[in-house]
C-alpha cells in the first residue's frame, strides 16, 4: 500500500474531532479542543502503528473509576443503595449495573468493594421475602419432606 492511498493520521485525527464538536450533546470550551485533537491523534497513531496493548489498558482504566459516594453514604438508608456510579438511589442494583454492562461482580472489583456488598435494598428484599413467605414459596419441599415419613 503506497503512502498516497494510506490514510493520513492528522487529517484523520481532525475529521474525527469536527465530527466530535459537531455534536449538539458535546459542550467543550474552545481551549480544550487542541488538547482533545492532540489525544485523538495519539490515539489514531497509536492504533495504527499496532503499539497499543490490551491488558495494560485495562489496568489503567480500572483504576480511574471514582465512586460518586462514599460506601457508607451509599448504604446509610435501608430503603435504598446509592449507586456509585452515578449517585442516584435504586431499590435493586442489578438493572442499574446491567445498562451500565456491568456484572455485580465487576462492580464490587471496579469500587473495591468486600464480596458480601448489597445488590437489594434491606427494606425491599424484607417485603420480597414477605410476598414469597406469603404466596407459599418454597413451603412444597419442606411439606414434601414432613409427608414422606408418615406414608413409609
Amino acid at each position: 500500500m503506497s503512502d498516497d492511498t494510506a490514510p493520513n493520521s492528522v487529517e484523520l485525527a481532525t475529521e474525527l474531532t469536527i465530527a466530535w464538536l459537531g455534536n449538539q450533546n458535546n459542550r467543550v470550551a474552545a481551549d480544550e479542543v487542541p488538547a482533545f485533537l492532540r489525544t485523538m491523534h495519539a490515539t489514531i497513531t497509536e492504533l495504527s502503528s499496532g503499539t497499543a496493548s490490551g491488558p495494560e489498558a485495562e489496568e489503567t482504566s480500572s483504576a480511574e473509576f471514582t465512586p460518586a459516594v462514599s460506601v457508607r453514604k451509599s448504604l446509610a438508608s435501608k430503603d435504598h443503595i446509592i449507586s456509585m456510579i452515578d449517585g442516584k438511589p435504586y431499590r435493586t442494583l442489578r438493572r442499574h449495573l446491567s445498562t451500565h454492562g456491568l456484572t455485580p461482580e465487576e462492580y464490587r472489583a471496579r469500587y473495591n468493594l468486600k464480596p458480601d456488598y448489597p445488590m437489594v435494598a434491606e427494606t425491599y428484599s424484607a417485603q420480597r421475602r414477605e410476598m414469597a413467605k406469603k404466596i407459599g414459596l418454597g413451603s412444597k419441599g419442606r411439606g414434601a419432606k414432613k409427608r414422606a415419613p408418615k406414608s413409609a
